[in-house]
């Protein structure tokens, strides 16, 4: 687990970041997307075919595997590499080998900053992204897997003139955002045959790293599928 301590100073900074991530996302006629904030936002994923719902009540059961343990979010010092770990982390569930949800989000929430600030507004984005309980326990109907292929993570433009505006030290050293393109996939059975799905999404992920941590700690999410560009 990643260091959970901090000498008060860089509390100081902490409390710095969470008022200019507000600072930023104020200046930004720049800024084309805005932090989640609104639980229940973006409607629950699609099952694993092309189509939102299906057509016929009865499903195939799928074979259930053995209860795994999940593996922790690789941490880093580099915030591409933090990223692009957490993007693939968000996106890569199975309802056939993990029955508690709340495992995923779980090992998402121990990479929050630590000050603790933004933990609420993480929790909020991760609805946006996670199923609920209720699309789980339907997913789960079609033994659905899904996992993402990332293509791309970068510094946004948008940040990086949203940067050069902000006030003189009201950014906490470290703090970024990162936008990652890539394609999500999904997998499962629909009346005993196997079928898959493919979406290209983007979004951005806002971290901090060194020197305020030795290693990278997410802050917050964009809302999916609106990320700066």
């Amino acid at each position: 687990m990643l260091r959970s301590a901090s000498p008060r100073p860089r509390r100081r900074m902490l409390a710095l970041a969470v008022l200019s991530l507000a600072v930023l996302l104020a200046v930004a006629t720049l800024l084309a997307a805005r932090l989640t904030s609104d639980l229940g936002s973006t409607p629950a994923p699609p099952p694993p075919t092309a189509t939102s719902t299906p057509r016929v009540p009865s499903a195939s059961p799928a074979p259930v595997r053995d209860r795994i343990e999940l593996e922790p979010v690789a941490a880093s010092a580099d915030p591409h590499v933090f990223a692009g770990n957490v993007a693939r982390a968000i996106f890569e569930w199975d309802t056939t080998a993990v029955h508690e949800l709340g495992d995923y989000r779980g090992r998402l929430l121990v990479l929050a900053d630590p000050a603790g600030h933004e933990s609420p507004g993480l929790v909020a984005d991760l609805t946006t992204y996670l199923p609920t309980t209720t699309a789980w326990a339907h997913l789960s109907q079609y033994g659905t897997q899904q996992w993402l292929a990332v293509t791309n993570v970068a510094v946004p433009d948008q940040w990086t003139q949203a940067l050069a505006q902000a006030p003189t030290k009201s950014v906490a050293p470290g703090t970024t955002a990162l936008t990652v393109t890539g394609a999500r996939h999904r997998a499962g059975l629909w009346e005993g045959e196997e079928v898959a799905a493919e979406f290209d999404v983007a979004f951005t992920v806002f971290v901090i790293c060194a020197p305020t941590y030795p290693t990278c700690h997410l802050l917050r999410l964009s809302q999916l599928d609106n990320p700066l560009r």
